[in-house]
């Protein structure tokens, strides 16, 4: 009875000991699962990253070879800063690029524009030429060092 009840125990044992290694498999397998996951969500940041920083370069090209209004420029550099996290960062480094954006950044565009009255809309190209010709050497100058400074990222 007792040597019965001994081997019961021992299958039992045996048993348990099986399961807890089945589940340390397992988990090693998830383990490597996430953190293969993981590798792979941040390749595809920074590549997002790199892709954004080189439309920085070519926004900023296109500006000094006049392929893109310096207004457009500002605005979408401004914005791709913004969505990088950047702002903080570069703020200090293109402050005339800064200044412009702050002054059109909240323009409407597109269907908003043309909702806009013609006079309200003759007031915000009135305010943003302006801007434009007081800040447009200094623009070009951030847009040349932006050229440079992003010259890794181009395509």
């Amino acid at each position: 009875m007792t040597t019965s009840l001994m081997i019961i125990g021992a299958l039992i044992i045996i048993g348990l000991a099986g399961y807890a290694a089945h589940l340390l498999i397992k988990l090693k397998q998830q383990t490597r699962q996430q953190q293969a996951q993981q590798a792979a969500q941040q390749q595809a940041i920074e590549a997002r990253e790199q892709e954004l920083l080189g439309n920085i370069h070519y926004i900023a090209a296109a500006m000094l070879e006049e392929r893109c209004e310096l207004s457009e420029g500002v605005m979408r550099i401004g914005k791709l800063f913004g969505i990088l996290g950047h702002t903080e960062q570069v703020i200090s480094r293109y402050p005339a690029l800064f200044a412009h954006f702050e002054v059109i950044e909240q323009h409407p565009i597109m269907e908003q524009r043309q909702a806009l009255a013609k006079q309200q809309r003759m007031k915000l190209d009135l305010i943003r030429m302006k801007s434009e010709a007081a800040l447009e050497a200094d623009i070009n100058q951030e847009a040349q060092q932006l050229i440079k400074d992003y010259a890794l990222y181009a395509k």
